[in-house]
């Protein structure tokens, strides 16, 4: 595993942008530390852009808050699931987003662990399915709120995965 990229933003952004991703790996896994600007929610949403995409993603969510459990399906967007927002100040939401074979020719499966690191009752958990039917390499990736923006001191980091020459993951 080798980091690409990490990103700590200054200052409020509308979406957060890695280009030029190399394709000398076989997966991506990306690790956030995010907070939405949303004033009057516990969390708000985030969608996955795989090379900026809008169409042929789909996913599916299952979520528990501790009180409640449930699934969301959506069809036409690969969500990222609980980004922290107005319930409590200085907390961000964490997760890990896996996207199989990114630089190969088939669908892209992607897979997203997230967490609210709340101080209320409010905080869910999630765990989404997601699948990006192109077959392109995957040479961008875009993380975009759902609402509003995203806040200063959010942090994203980009790692590639990649396999040695007797065929095992290795690690550096």
């Amino acid at each position: 595993m080798k980091l690409i990229e990490s990103k700590t933003l200054a200052t409020a952004a509308a979406s957060i942008e890695f280009t030029s991703i190399p394709q000398d790996g076989t997966d991506l896994l990306v690790l956030t530390a995010l907070r939405n600007s949303t004033p009057a929610t516990g969390w708000a949403d985030a969608l996955i852009r795989p090379n900026g995409a809008t169409t042929n993603l789909s996913s599916k969510a299952l979520y528990g808050t501790g009180s409640t459990a449930g699934s969301l399906p959506n069809s036409t967007d690969i969500y990222h699931q609980a980004v922290n927002g107005g319930s409590t100040s200085n907390t961000f939401s964490n997760s890990i987003i896996y996207i199989t074979n990114y630089a190969g020719n088939t669908a892209k499966s992607i897979s997203v662990d997230t967490v609210t690191e709340q101080n209320t009752t409010a905080a869910l958990q999630a765990i989404t399915a997601g699948l990006w039917n192109n077959t392109a390499a995957i040479t961008s990736l875009t993380i975009v709120p759902s609402a509003d923006s995203f806040e200063a001191g959010c942090i994203i980091s980009l790692y590639k995965i990649t396999k040695g020459s007797d065929g095992i993951v290795t690690t550096s």
